[in-house]
Parts: structure tokens; sequence; C-alpha cells
């Protein structure tokens, strides 16, 4: 028996690969929030153990393009726990493709190795895949981080990962009851409303003419646009404000120089490639000191996170591989018992 007829012959891992396309993915429930609430916490509880590696994710850019969410990144993870795994997302972006070319900007793939072997063992679709996870980045961020019992929301840009944001605060937080929305296309806007009336009838999309009337409407804010330049600012926030910063460069200096608290995802993934507080570290503003948590410190109890209903608080989550592969993994899982999506063969 050769090589090849050896793995092929085994049970186990090396022979096969499985395939996730968005429709499997959606049928073992990869198209709720929950299951990414769920893993986005135990990813959060792993990074705070050291129970995680994740190397610098690198960006690939083309040198004719001069936009910021022009880039693919490769995100590669390792996660411990009950059930390790290791994986990588790849994820390209083009801020252009929805205006030239009528797709979505965002597309990406995720490989999953097996732990014992390194062997892959699953693709997965997974442009859907990263933007409920970081929609689950806010929602967890949100349950520590928010005022208690809060009906009211803004989402800055209506984009495919703002109505991910909104679905997970429909789904998840049952006293929201009235979505605020800005975004520079009146078209996006309309269909943001249109599909919020379909899809969560109780919640109210209230659109707004300018970026500051609907931050000022809401004391949880999320920004989710492709901005290279930040526009939002300090005096924007009401007391008692959590601001989910996560397209990163929405918001201006002052704002991380002057909330109560500022909490990252991960502080070496964010003080890099010339973000926010890459620039303020640089310009000897702002530090590893002065921050007050990684989010998983906060989820694990190590910190604080609020304390009072008039603390304004910062997240400002680089994104991290970390989500991305402890979410495909409770997504395998899954399609693995209900035998989901396509078997290939590797050899």
């Amino acid at each position: 028996m050769n090589m090849i007829e050896t793995i092929r012959s085994r049970e186990g891992v090396g022979a096969r690969l499985r395939f996730l396309s968005r429709r499997d993915i959606a049928a073992v429930g990869g198209d709720r929030s929950d299951l990414y609430m769920e893993a986005v916490e135990e990813g959060f509880r792993l990074h705070a153990k050291g129970d995680y590696a994740q190397p610098l994710k690198p960006y690939l850019r083309n040198p004719n393009s001069g936009h910021i969410a022009d880039r693919i990144i490769a995100m590669p993870a390792w996660i411990g726990g009950g059930d390790p795994i290791s994986g990588l997302k790849w994820i390209g972006s083009k801020h252009d493709n929805p205006s030239r070319r009528s797709i979505d900007r965002a597309s990406a793939v995720i490989v999953l190795n097996d732990n014992e072997t390194n062997f892959p063992i699953a693709v997965l679709e997974a442009a859907r895949i990263s933007a409920l996870r970081t929609a689950a980045v806010t929602g967890v961020a949100a349950k520590h981080l928010a005022r208690p019992n809060f009906t009211d929301v803004t989402v800055i840009g209506c984009g495919p990962i703002g109505r991910t944001q909104i679905q997970m605060f429909c789904e998840q937080f049952a006293n929201v009851r009235r979505i605020h929305i800005f975004d520079r296309q009146p078209g996006a806007m309309a269909g943001l409303t249109e599909w919020l009336a379909e899809a969560f009838p109780v919640v109210q999309a209230v659109p707004h003419p300018d970026a500051r009337s609907a931050v000022e409407a809401a004391t949880v804010v999320v920004t989710a646009t492709v901005t290279d330049q930040p526009y939002l600012r300090f005096e924007w926030l009401r007391p008692g404000t959590f601001l989910s910063n996560i397209s990163i460069m929405d918001v201006e200096k002052e704002v991380f120089l002057r909330a109560d608290k500022v909490v990252v995802d991960d502080w070496d993934q964010c003080n890099r490639e010339k973000k926010i507080i890459n620039q303020l570290v640089e310009e000897g503003s702002f530090s590893r000191k002065k921050l007050h948590a990684e989010i998983g410190e906060i989820v694990s109890g190590h910190k604080p996170g609020r304390e009072n209903d008039h603390e304004i608080i910062l997240l400002n989550p680089m994104g991290m591989a970390i989500d991305d592969i402890v979410c495909a993994r409770a997504i395998l899982r899954r399609a693995e018992a209900a035998d989901a999506g396509i078997l290939v063969d590797l050899f």
C-alpha cells in the first residue's frame, strides 16, 4: 500500500476535506448571532488565559491602491481549551466593489487544520462568518460595557457589516426598540430601513441627516464604515455611552484621550498599521499603561467593565483571528454532526 492509499484508508484525519458554503453554514445555525456570541466569549476567555497562538496578521496591499479598505489579510491562529484547532482566515476587501461591480466589499475563506496532524480538515466560506463574529464582539462587549437595558442603538454605516451589527442587537438585546442610522448613501439607509421593518418589525429604524445627530441619539454607538479619515468627536458622545469602534478609523484621537475607559481585543494587534492607537503611541500620548483592559480580561472577571452610568467607554477591536477560528470550529462541529457540506478527497 502506497502512502496515498494509506492515508485514504484511515477513518481519521488526512483523507478528506469538508467544504461548507454559506448555505451549508446557515443550515446549521450559522446565520444567527447565538452561535457567534457563545464562541466569541469562549475565544476571549482563551485569550485572557494565554491559551492561544496568534501571529500578527500581515496585510497584502496593491501598491497602486491608496484606500485603507483595499487589502487582503491573512489571519492565522491556534486555540486551545477542550477542543484545540488551528486555522487561517484569508479575507479580501475592495472598497469600491459595491459601487463599481455590484458585489460585496469583503470576501473570505477559512481553512481549519486538525490539531494532531496539522492536516487541513475544512474550508468554509467566511465573509458571513467574519461579519457575524464582528457583531458578536460588539455584543459580548456590550454586556459588560454598555448601560443596562438600553433601548436605542446608533449604527454609522448601512452596509453588510452594519446590518449584522443590527441583527445581533435585535436578536440578543430584548430591550432594543430603535436603531438610529446614518450613511452617506441615502439609498443604503432606505434599504436598511426596509430590511429592518421586515426582519425585526418591533424595532424601528430612525434615519439621520448626519453622523453627529445619529451619535447623539443613543448611548450605544457602533461605527461600521470604510472611512480612512476620523470624524467622530468626543463632544458628540452622551454621558454613559458605549462606543464600539469596529471600523477602527472613525474616531478622533481626542476620544481615546478623554474616554473614561479604552478597551481593545488585543493590544499588539491594535498598536500597529498606523491606526489611531498606533499614531497616539508614536506621538507619546497613549500607551499600554493607559489602556483599561483587553476585553478578555473583563469577560474573565480580571478587570471591571462598566462601573457607573456616566462612564464613556471606547471599545477599539482590531479583529482577532481567534474570533474567526473559534466560530469556524463551532460551525464545523455542528456540520460534522449533521453531515453537512461536501466532502472532498485530498488525494
